[in-house]
Protein backbone atom coordinates (compact mmCIF):
# COMPACT_ATOMS: atom_id res chain seq x y z
CA UNK A 1 0.00 0.00 0.00
CA UNK A 2 1.15 3.41 -0.84
CA UNK A 3 1.75 5.97 1.99
CA UNK A 4 -0.65 9.21 2.37
CA UNK A 5 0.38 12.03 2.38
CA UNK A 6 -1.30 12.66 5.98
CA UNK A 7 1.26 9.54 6.76
CA UNK A 8 3.98 10.50 5.54
CA UNK A 9 3.90 13.95 7.69
CA UNK A 10 3.32 12.48 10.76
CA UNK A 11 5.99 10.09 9.96
CA UNK A 12 8.34 13.21 9.26
CA UNK A 13 7.54 14.89 12.62
CA UNK A 14 8.06 12.00 14.25
CA UNK A 15 11.17 10.77 13.13
CA UNK A 16 14.26 12.83 12.07
CA UNK A 17 15.58 12.70 8.47
CA UNK A 18 18.26 10.74 9.13
CA UNK A 19 15.99 7.95 10.83
CA UNK A 20 13.49 7.54 7.92
CA UNK A 21 13.61 6.10 4.82
CA UNK A 22 11.18 6.32 1.92
CA UNK A 23 13.14 6.18 -1.55
CA UNK A 24 12.62 2.71 -2.87
CA UNK A 25 16.66 1.40 -3.52
CA UNK A 26 17.37 2.07 0.51
CA UNK A 27 13.83 0.83 1.13
CA UNK A 28 14.64 -2.94 -0.84
CA UNK A 29 17.05 -3.95 1.73
CA UNK A 30 14.81 -3.75 4.76
CA UNK A 31 12.73 -5.78 3.19
CA UNK A 32 14.03 -9.39 2.63
CA UNK A 33 14.98 -11.73 5.29
CA UNK A 34 17.37 -14.99 4.93
CA UNK A 35 14.83 -16.69 3.43
CA UNK A 36 15.03 -15.30 0.20
CA UNK A 37 11.34 -13.87 0.21
CA UNK A 38 11.05 -10.24 -0.41
CA UNK A 39 8.77 -7.43 -0.63
CA UNK A 40 9.16 -3.44 -0.64
CA UNK A 41 8.14 -1.73 2.65
CA UNK A 42 6.99 2.05 1.69
CA UNK A 43 8.70 3.49 4.88
CA UNK A 44 11.94 2.18 7.00
CA UNK A 45 12.19 4.16 10.13
CA UNK A 46 14.64 3.92 12.92
CA UNK A 47 13.32 3.81 16.09
CA UNK A 48 15.39 5.41 19.12
CA UNK A 49 14.03 5.07 22.48
CA UNK A 50 10.59 3.36 23.63
CA UNK A 51 8.45 6.57 23.87
CA UNK A 52 8.88 6.89 20.02
CA UNK A 53 8.19 3.32 19.46
CA UNK A 54 4.92 3.90 21.39
CA UNK A 55 4.23 6.88 19.04
CA UNK A 56 5.33 4.91 15.83
CA UNK A 57 2.47 2.62 16.75
CA UNK A 58 -0.31 4.61 17.29
CA UNK A 59 0.45 6.41 14.38
CA UNK A 60 0.47 3.37 12.43
CA UNK A 61 -3.03 2.31 13.78
CA UNK A 62 -4.42 5.47 12.83
CA UNK A 63 -3.44 5.62 9.36
CA UNK A 64 -4.20 1.67 9.35
CA UNK A 65 -1.11 0.96 8.37
CA UNK A 66 1.28 -2.68 8.29
CA UNK A 67 3.73 -2.36 11.10
CA UNK A 68 6.53 -4.94 10.50
CA UNK A 69 9.25 -4.93 13.49
CA UNK A 70 12.73 -5.76 12.06
CA UNK A 71 16.07 -7.31 14.06
CA UNK A 72 18.97 -8.01 11.15
CA UNK A 73 16.80 -10.34 9.10
CA UNK A 74 18.26 -13.71 9.84
CA UNK A 75 15.53 -15.79 9.76
CA UNK A 76 14.65 -18.58 7.73
CA UNK A 77 10.84 -18.27 7.53
CA UNK A 78 9.92 -14.44 5.61
CA UNK A 79 8.89 -13.33 8.81
CA UNK A 80 9.99 -10.29 8.63
CA UNK A 81 9.18 -9.41 5.02
CA UNK A 82 6.76 -6.65 4.85
CA UNK A 83 4.46 -8.60 2.42
CA UNK A 84 1.30 -5.86 2.85
CA UNK A 85 3.79 -3.12 2.47
CA UNK A 86 3.68 -0.49 5.46
CA UNK A 87 6.34 0.88 7.60
CA UNK A 88 9.64 -1.54 8.28
CA UNK A 89 10.76 -0.59 12.34
CA UNK A 90 14.17 -1.72 11.83
CA UNK A 91 15.82 -1.48 15.75
CA UNK A 92 19.43 -1.59 14.84
CA UNK A 93 19.95 2.17 16.70
CA UNK A 94 17.57 0.88 19.83
CA UNK A 95 20.74 -1.28 20.45
CA UNK A 96 22.21 -0.85 23.63
CA UNK A 97 23.09 -2.87 27.12
CA UNK A 98 21.58 -0.77 29.78
CA UNK A 99 22.49 -3.00 32.50
CA UNK A 100 24.65 -6.12 33.79
CA UNK A 101 23.41 -7.63 37.66
CA UNK A 102 26.31 -10.12 38.52
CA UNK A 103 23.89 -10.66 41.56
CA UNK A 104 21.05 -11.46 40.29
CA UNK A 105 22.25 -13.17 37.28
CA UNK A 106 20.43 -10.83 34.63
CA UNK A 107 21.24 -8.24 32.14
CA UNK A 108 18.58 -5.24 30.64
CA UNK A 109 19.03 -4.70 27.14
CA UNK A 110 17.51 -2.96 24.48
CA UNK A 111 15.83 -4.85 21.33
CA UNK A 112 18.19 -4.59 18.58
CA UNK A 113 21.60 -5.36 20.75
CA UNK A 114 23.28 -8.39 18.52
CA UNK A 115 23.78 -11.71 20.28
CA UNK A 116 26.96 -11.71 19.82
CA UNK A 117 27.81 -8.65 21.61
CA UNK A 118 25.82 -9.24 24.58
CA UNK A 119 28.00 -12.65 25.07
CA UNK A 120 31.21 -10.88 24.99
CA UNK A 121 30.24 -7.92 27.31
CA UNK A 122 28.72 -10.60 29.87
CA UNK A 123 32.17 -12.82 28.90
CA UNK A 124 34.23 -10.82 31.83
CA UNK A 125 31.64 -11.49 34.66
CA UNK A 126 32.00 -15.49 34.09
CA UNK A 127 28.43 -15.47 32.57
CA UNK A 128 26.49 -15.94 29.77
CA UNK A 129 23.24 -15.93 28.17
CA UNK A 130 22.00 -19.35 26.90
CA UNK A 131 20.48 -18.59 23.03
CA UNK A 132 23.52 -19.48 21.14
CA UNK A 133 21.55 -19.68 17.04
CA UNK A 134 24.36 -20.05 14.17
CA UNK A 135 23.26 -16.75 13.47
CA UNK A 136 24.66 -15.58 16.65
CA UNK A 137 27.07 -12.98 15.97
CA UNK A 138 24.93 -10.76 13.45
CA UNK A 139 21.37 -11.94 15.06
CA UNK A 140 19.44 -9.34 17.56
CA UNK A 141 18.02 -10.27 21.22
CA UNK A 142 14.48 -8.86 19.42
CA UNK A 143 14.47 -11.57 16.61
CA UNK A 144 16.08 -14.41 19.15
CA UNK A 145 12.58 -13.60 21.36
CA UNK A 146 9.77 -12.96 18.04
CA UNK A 147 11.29 -17.23 17.17
CA UNK A 148 12.11 -18.29 20.48
CA UNK A 149 15.58 -18.62 19.04
CA UNK A 150 18.11 -21.69 20.53
CA UNK A 151 20.63 -23.46 19.88
CA UNK A 152 23.36 -26.05 20.23
CA UNK A 153 23.56 -24.92 24.56
CA UNK A 154 19.27 -25.24 24.36
CA UNK A 155 19.65 -29.33 25.47
CA UNK A 156 21.03 -28.03 28.73
CA UNK A 157 19.80 -24.71 28.90
CA UNK A 158 16.73 -24.33 27.41
CA UNK A 159 15.75 -21.83 24.31
CA UNK A 160 15.00 -17.95 24.37
CA UNK A 161 11.68 -18.82 26.22
CA UNK A 162 13.50 -20.28 29.31
CA UNK A 163 15.98 -17.13 29.72
CA UNK A 164 13.87 -14.20 29.63
CA UNK A 165 12.46 -12.86 33.09
CA UNK A 166 10.62 -9.78 31.92
CA UNK A 167 9.61 -7.73 29.24
CA UNK A 168 8.69 -4.02 27.89
CA UNK A 169 6.68 -3.99 25.28
CA UNK A 170 3.78 -2.29 22.98
CA UNK A 171 0.30 -3.96 21.85
CA UNK A 172 -1.10 -3.31 18.40
CA UNK A 173 -3.85 -1.00 20.29
CA UNK A 174 -0.68 1.67 20.82
CA UNK A 175 -0.89 0.78 24.71
CA UNK A 176 2.43 0.46 26.27
CA UNK A 177 3.05 -2.31 29.14
CA UNK A 178 5.42 -4.48 31.12
CA UNK A 179 5.14 -8.25 31.83
CA UNK A 180 7.26 -10.39 33.97
CA UNK A 181 9.31 -9.36 36.68
CA UNK A 182 12.98 -9.55 37.44
CA UNK A 183 12.90 -12.87 39.76
CA UNK A 184 13.03 -16.91 38.66
CA UNK A 185 9.69 -17.17 40.43
CA UNK A 186 6.54 -15.68 39.96
CA UNK A 187 2.99 -16.99 39.78
CA UNK A 188 0.83 -13.06 39.73
CA UNK A 189 -1.35 -13.71 36.60
CA UNK A 190 -0.95 -15.32 33.04
CA UNK A 191 2.47 -15.15 31.81
CA UNK A 192 2.37 -12.66 28.88
CA UNK A 193 6.50 -12.70 28.83
CA UNK A 194 6.25 -16.05 27.53
CA UNK A 195 3.22 -15.69 25.38
CA UNK A 196 5.44 -12.68 23.05
CA UNK A 197 7.95 -15.06 23.19
CA UNK A 198 7.84 -16.84 19.39
CA UNK A 199 4.66 -14.31 18.31
CA UNK A 200 7.08 -12.93 15.96
CA UNK A 201 5.68 -9.70 16.27
CA UNK A 202 1.94 -10.53 15.60
CA UNK A 203 1.08 -9.11 19.20
CA UNK A 204 3.58 -6.32 20.76
CA UNK A 205 7.04 -4.51 19.36
CA UNK A 206 9.10 -5.73 22.31
CA UNK A 207 11.52 -2.65 23.22
CA UNK A 208 12.91 -3.80 26.47
CA UNK A 209 14.27 -7.37 27.60
CA UNK A 210 15.39 -8.45 30.86
CA UNK A 211 16.96 -11.52 30.40
CA UNK A 212 18.04 -14.34 33.08
CA UNK A 213 22.02 -15.43 32.43
CA UNK A 214 23.92 -18.66 33.61
CA UNK A 215 27.49 -18.79 35.19
CA UNK A 216 30.19 -19.90 32.65
CA UNK A 217 31.25 -23.69 33.38
CA UNK A 218 35.04 -23.82 34.69
CA UNK A 219 35.09 -26.69 32.54
CA UNK A 220 34.00 -28.44 29.42
CA UNK A 221 34.83 -31.67 27.46
CA UNK A 222 33.84 -32.17 23.57
CA UNK A 223 33.25 -35.35 22.30
CA UNK A 224 33.35 -36.80 18.63
CA UNK A 225 31.53 -39.98 17.57
CA UNK A 226 31.19 -41.61 14.61
CA UNK A 227 28.86 -44.21 13.09
CA UNK A 228 28.21 -46.49 10.39
CA UNK A 229 24.66 -45.08 9.18
CA UNK A 230 22.03 -42.41 10.43
CA UNK A 231 19.67 -45.02 12.31
CA UNK A 232 22.47 -45.87 14.75
CA UNK A 233 23.63 -42.08 15.98
CA UNK A 234 19.73 -41.74 16.18
CA UNK A 235 19.67 -44.24 18.23
CA UNK A 236 22.77 -43.22 20.73
CA UNK A 237 21.03 -39.68 20.84
CA UNK A 238 17.83 -41.49 22.57
CA UNK A 239 20.58 -43.33 24.79
CA UNK A 240 22.85 -40.30 25.39
CA UNK A 241 19.35 -38.22 26.59
CA UNK A 242 17.86 -41.26 28.60
CA UNK A 243 21.07 -41.52 31.23
CA UNK A 244 21.32 -38.66 33.58
CA UNK A 245 24.06 -36.82 33.18
CA UNK A 246 22.68 -33.50 30.94
CA UNK A 247 25.34 -32.91 27.50
CA UNK A 248 25.33 -29.07 26.95
CA UNK A 249 25.26 -29.78 23.17
CA UNK A 250 24.49 -32.80 21.44
CA UNK A 251 24.08 -32.21 17.47
CA UNK A 252 24.08 -34.62 14.62
CA UNK A 253 25.31 -34.72 11.44
CA UNK A 254 24.75 -37.03 8.17
CA UNK A 255 26.76 -38.38 5.74
CA UNK A 256 26.03 -35.86 3.46
CA UNK A 257 26.82 -32.73 6.13
CA UNK A 258 29.99 -34.80 6.79
CA UNK A 259 30.58 -34.71 3.15
CA UNK A 260 30.26 -30.69 3.34
CA UNK A 261 31.13 -30.18 7.06
CA UNK A 262 35.28 -31.99 6.13
CA UNK A 263 35.32 -29.84 2.82
CA UNK A 264 35.30 -26.84 5.38
CA UNK A 265 36.74 -28.24 8.50
CA UNK A 266 39.04 -30.76 7.18
CA UNK A 267 40.19 -33.68 8.92
CA UNK A 268 38.93 -33.07 11.92
CA UNK A 269 35.51 -33.90 10.24
CA UNK A 270 35.51 -37.35 9.65
CA UNK A 271 33.67 -39.29 6.70
CA UNK A 272 31.09 -41.97 7.97
CA UNK A 273 27.59 -42.55 7.64
CA UNK A 274 27.01 -39.92 10.65
CA UNK A 275 28.21 -38.24 13.42
CA UNK A 276 27.70 -36.70 16.64
CA UNK A 277 29.32 -33.98 18.92
CA UNK A 278 28.75 -34.15 21.89
CA UNK A 279 29.72 -31.55 24.89
CA UNK A 280 29.83 -31.57 28.44
CA UNK A 281 30.58 -29.32 30.68
CA UNK A 282 31.03 -28.48 34.61
CA UNK A 283 32.99 -27.86 37.16
CA UNK A 284 36.70 -29.69 36.14
CA UNK A 285 36.85 -32.43 39.32
CA UNK A 286 33.15 -33.77 38.51
CA UNK A 287 33.63 -33.97 34.40
CA UNK A 288 35.29 -36.82 34.05
CA UNK A 289 32.44 -39.19 35.66
CA UNK A 290 30.01 -37.23 33.61
CA UNK A 291 32.17 -37.69 30.47
CA UNK A 292 31.88 -41.41 30.94
CA UNK A 293 28.94 -41.72 31.56
CA UNK A 294 28.00 -39.85 28.37
CA UNK A 295 30.66 -42.13 26.28
CA UNK A 296 29.05 -45.05 27.83
CA UNK A 297 25.71 -44.25 26.32
CA UNK A 298 27.04 -43.35 22.79
CA UNK A 299 28.51 -46.72 22.58
CA UNK A 300 26.75 -49.33 20.74
CA UNK A 301 25.78 -51.01 17.92
CA UNK A 302 27.24 -48.74 14.80
CA UNK A 303 29.86 -47.28 16.64
CA UNK A 304 32.54 -46.61 14.23
CA UNK A 305 35.13 -44.14 16.56
CA UNK A 306 34.74 -42.42 19.95
CA UNK A 307 37.15 -39.72 20.69
CA UNK A 308 37.65 -36.40 22.67
CA UNK A 309 38.89 -33.78 21.28
CA UNK A 310 42.42 -33.13 22.50
CA UNK A 311 43.22 -29.35 22.44
CA UNK A 312 41.16 -26.23 21.49
CA UNK A 313 41.76 -25.81 18.35
CA UNK A 314 40.30 -29.06 17.45
CA UNK A 315 37.11 -28.11 19.38
CA UNK A 316 36.97 -24.89 17.39
CA UNK A 317 37.65 -26.25 13.99
CA UNK A 318 34.50 -28.92 14.97
CA UNK A 319 32.40 -26.06 15.38
CA UNK A 320 33.45 -24.07 12.84
CA UNK A 321 32.41 -26.88 10.05
CA UNK A 322 29.04 -27.70 12.01
CA UNK A 323 28.36 -23.84 11.93
CA UNK A 324 29.01 -23.58 8.11
CA UNK A 325 26.92 -26.45 7.54
CA UNK A 326 23.47 -24.44 5.94
CA UNK A 327 25.40 -22.03 4.07
CA UNK A 328 27.37 -24.93 2.62
CA UNK A 329 24.26 -26.86 1.76
CA UNK A 330 23.17 -23.78 -0.42
CA UNK A 331 26.53 -24.76 -2.38
CA UNK A 332 24.43 -28.51 -3.57
CA UNK A 333 21.29 -26.15 -3.79
CA UNK A 334 19.85 -22.39 -4.16
CA UNK A 335 16.40 -23.17 -3.59
CA UNK A 336 17.57 -25.28 -0.42
CA UNK A 337 14.65 -25.88 1.77
CA UNK A 338 15.68 -26.23 5.57
CA UNK A 339 12.47 -26.93 8.30
CA UNK A 340 13.98 -27.26 11.54
CA UNK A 341 11.34 -29.52 12.85
CA UNK A 342 11.17 -30.99 16.48
CA UNK A 343 10.24 -34.65 17.89
CA UNK A 344 10.44 -35.94 21.42
CA UNK A 345 14.12 -37.25 21.78
CA UNK A 346 13.10 -41.17 21.54
CA UNK A 347 11.39 -40.72 18.35
CA UNK A 348 14.18 -39.18 16.67
CA UNK A 349 15.75 -42.69 14.76
CA UNK A 350 12.09 -42.88 13.42
CA UNK A 351 12.28 -39.36 12.10
CA UNK A 352 15.51 -39.72 10.41
CA UNK A 353 13.96 -42.84 9.01
CA UNK A 354 10.79 -41.35 8.04
CA UNK A 355 12.66 -38.03 6.18
CA UNK A 356 15.47 -40.97 4.07
CA UNK A 357 12.30 -43.05 3.34
CA UNK A 358 10.52 -39.56 1.73
CA UNK A 359 13.79 -38.94 0.09
CA UNK A 360 13.90 -41.78 -1.65
CA UNK A 361 10.07 -41.98 -2.61
CA UNK A 362 10.59 -38.33 -4.40
CA UNK A 363 14.19 -39.05 -5.49
CA UNK A 364 14.89 -35.91 -3.85
CA UNK A 365 17.98 -35.31 -1.75
CA UNK A 366 17.12 -34.88 2.15
CA UNK A 367 20.31 -33.85 4.70
CA UNK A 368 19.56 -33.86 8.41
CA UNK A 369 21.88 -31.99 11.28
CA UNK A 370 20.73 -30.31 14.16
CA UNK A 371 20.27 -30.17 17.41
CA UNK A 372 19.28 -33.86 17.99
CA UNK A 373 19.92 -33.79 22.03
CA UNK A 374 16.77 -31.86 22.39
CA UNK A 375 14.38 -33.78 19.32
CA UNK A 376 15.22 -30.55 16.84
CA UNK A 377 16.76 -31.74 13.89
CA UNK A 378 17.17 -29.14 10.57
CA UNK A 379 15.84 -31.42 7.70
CA UNK A 380 17.15 -29.86 4.12
CA UNK A 381 15.47 -30.51 1.28
CA UNK A 382 18.01 -29.87 -1.85
CA UNK A 383 16.29 -29.67 -5.04
CA UNK A 384 19.20 -29.27 -7.54
CA UNK A 385 17.08 -28.30 -10.96
CA UNK A 386 13.26 -27.74 -11.65
CA UNK A 387 11.78 -31.25 -11.66
CA UNK A 388 12.96 -31.90 -8.22
CA UNK A 389 11.39 -28.23 -6.89
CA UNK A 390 8.34 -29.93 -8.19
CA UNK A 391 8.42 -32.22 -6.39
CA UNK A 392 9.83 -30.54 -3.30
CA UNK A 393 5.89 -29.19 -2.11
CA UNK A 394 4.87 -32.56 -2.02
CA UNK A 395 7.79 -34.23 0.18
CA UNK A 396 7.92 -31.18 2.58
CA UNK A 397 3.86 -31.95 3.62
CA UNK A 398 4.98 -35.69 4.08
CA UNK A 399 8.03 -34.49 6.23
CA UNK A 400 5.58 -32.34 8.13
CA UNK A 401 3.20 -35.42 8.29
CA UNK A 402 5.52 -37.74 9.67
CA UNK A 403 6.50 -35.18 12.17
CA UNK A 404 2.99 -34.84 13.41
CA UNK A 405 2.35 -38.31 13.67
CA UNK A 406 5.40 -38.65 16.17
CA UNK A 407 4.29 -36.47 18.66
CA UNK A 408 6.03 -33.67 16.81
CA UNK A 409 5.70 -29.86 15.82
CA UNK A 410 6.47 -28.09 13.01
CA UNK A 411 9.36 -25.47 14.68
CA UNK A 412 11.70 -25.35 17.47
CA UNK A 413 13.25 -22.01 16.78
CA UNK A 414 12.73 -21.05 13.51
CA UNK A 415 9.33 -19.83 13.98
CA UNK A 416 6.23 -20.33 11.59
CA UNK A 417 6.68 -16.89 9.58
CA UNK A 418 5.01 -17.29 5.98
CA UNK A 419 7.04 -20.37 4.99
CA UNK A 420 4.76 -22.86 7.04
CA UNK A 421 1.44 -21.14 7.91
CA UNK A 422 -0.62 -23.43 5.96
CA UNK A 423 0.46 -26.46 8.06
CA UNK A 424 -0.28 -25.04 11.13
CA UNK A 425 -3.80 -26.57 10.63
CA UNK A 426 -2.10 -29.94 11.24
CA UNK A 427 -0.36 -28.95 14.03
CA UNK A 428 -2.85 -27.19 16.06
CA UNK A 429 -6.71 -28.58 16.64
CA UNK A 430 -9.48 -25.59 15.18
CA UNK A 431 -9.92 -24.10 18.80
CA UNK A 432 -6.57 -24.08 19.49
CA UNK A 433 -6.07 -21.68 16.49
CA UNK A 434 -9.65 -19.45 17.18
CA UNK A 435 -8.16 -18.93 20.90
CA UNK A 436 -4.50 -18.11 19.14
CA UNK A 437 -6.57 -15.38 16.78
CA UNK A 438 -8.45 -14.20 19.59
CA UNK A 439 -5.19 -13.07 21.04
CA UNK A 440 -4.36 -11.50 18.39
CA UNK A 441 -7.05 -9.41 18.36
CA UNK A 442 -6.85 -8.33 21.89
CA UNK A 443 -3.33 -7.29 21.35
CA UNK A 444 -3.56 -6.17 17.81
CA UNK A 445 -7.47 -4.88 17.01
CA UNK A 446 -6.33 -3.47 13.68
CA UNK A 447 -4.14 -5.71 12.91
CA UNK A 448 -1.40 -3.63 12.05
CA UNK A 449 1.30 -5.95 13.35
CA UNK A 450 3.39 -7.79 11.41
CA UNK A 451 -0.10 -9.23 9.19
CA UNK A 452 -0.18 -12.43 7.34
CA UNK A 453 2.68 -14.24 9.43
CA UNK A 454 2.00 -17.34 12.05
CA UNK A 455 -1.53 -17.84 11.59
CA UNK A 456 -2.92 -19.51 8.90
Amino acid sequence: MALSSAALADLQRLFAADALRTDAAECLVYGYDNSRRQAMPDAVVFPATHEQVVALVRLCRTHRLPLVARGRGTNTTGASVPIAGGVVASFERMNRLLRIDPDNRLAVVEPGLLNGDLQAALAPHRLFWPPDPTSAPFCSIAGNIACNAGGPRAVKYGATRDNVLALRAVAGSGEDFRCGTPTTKGATGYDLTRLLIGSEGTLAVVTEATLKLVPLPSAKRTLRATYADVAAAARAVARIMAQPVAPCALEFLDDECLRLARAHGGEVVPLAGAMLIVEVDGEADALAPAVEAVAAAARGEGLIELSIAGNDAEVAALWAARKALSPALRTLSPNKINEDVVVPVSRVPELVAATRAIAAAHALPIVCFGHAGNGNLHVNLLPRDEAELARADAALAEVFDAVIRLDGTLSGEHGIGLAKREFMPRALDATALALMRAIKREFDPDGILNPGKLLP
